[in-house]
């Protein structure tokens, strides 16, 4: 799993601890939800979706041992446990209760931060099916042959065109960087000069794939620009 936009609960009773991590891990590039307690936890567990659950341990009420054993019995959210305790029992007790690691404090920020890369990493990602036809107003794209269609008749598509198309479909409605259309379009290890290059080249094809896609290029329905990002395939 990337971490790109990855949401995570953190869950301390301290307030001053909540609101450092919750900085240094949105500077980092994560969504976070804050939870003061168990109870609140619960509660946003209820209606949300979490990829990871930074839990301290000791918290008043319902610590986070507890809260882990009962998460573990309808969850299977990687949970990161905190705590001051630092000895052989109380990590053994926090990985028997169902935690996938445990951080004594205090810890740097940069190993919290790599401890989380690889728990996110050992996730494994579930495989979207992909459909066999997408749907591009009076377009058809078939996602096996690579190939667009309008009605019974075939739109031609330059070999470039068919890889930018497969790429950003196998990614539909979602945005896909310059640097990753660059890479998997075979101009990887572009630098300076050659990076600019490559991502006018990309703008151009873009522009090319869009008087083939879209009913008004200058409008686009179907192959959006995301600002900041780069573009995204968005189908009926």
């Amino acid at each position: 799993m990337s971490t790109q936009d990855s949401h995570i609960l953190i869950v301390d009773d301290d307030e001053r601890i909540r609101a450092l991590l919750g900085r240094f891990l949105r500077r980092n590039g994560f969504l976070v939800t804050m939870a003061r307690d168990a109870a609140q936890a619960r509660r946003l567990l209820a209606g949300l979706e979490f990829d990871l659950i930074v839990l301290d341990v000791m918290m008043p009420g319902e610590d986070g041992i507890a809260l882990t054993r009962a998460l573990r019995e309808r969850l299977d959210t990687p949970i990161l446990l905190l705590t001051a305790k630092g000895e052989t029992e109380d990590r053994i007790a926090g990985l028997e209760s169902g935690a996938d690691d445990y951080l004594p404090k205090p810890f740097e920020p940069r190993e919290l931060l790599l401890r989380i890369g690889a728990i996110l990493r050992r996730v494994p990602v579930a495989e979207v099916a992909q459909p066999k036809f997408l749907s591009l107003g009076m377009l058809r794209y078939d996602t096996e042959k690579g190939e667009l269609w309008q009605g019974e008749t075939p739109l031609r598509l330059t070999g470039t065109e068919q890889a930018l198309l497969r790429r950003l479909a196998a990614s539909r409605g979602q945005p896909v960087s310059r640097a990753d259309l660059i890479e998997d379009l075979g101009r990887g290890g572009a630098q300076g000069d050659e990076t600019e290059n490559s991502e006018r080249a990309i703008d151009v094809q873009i522009t090319r794939l869009r008087r083939k896609l879209e009913p008004d290029p200058k409008e686009p329905r179907f192959l959006q620009t995301v600002r900041g990002t780069g573009y995204m395939l968005v189908v009926d």
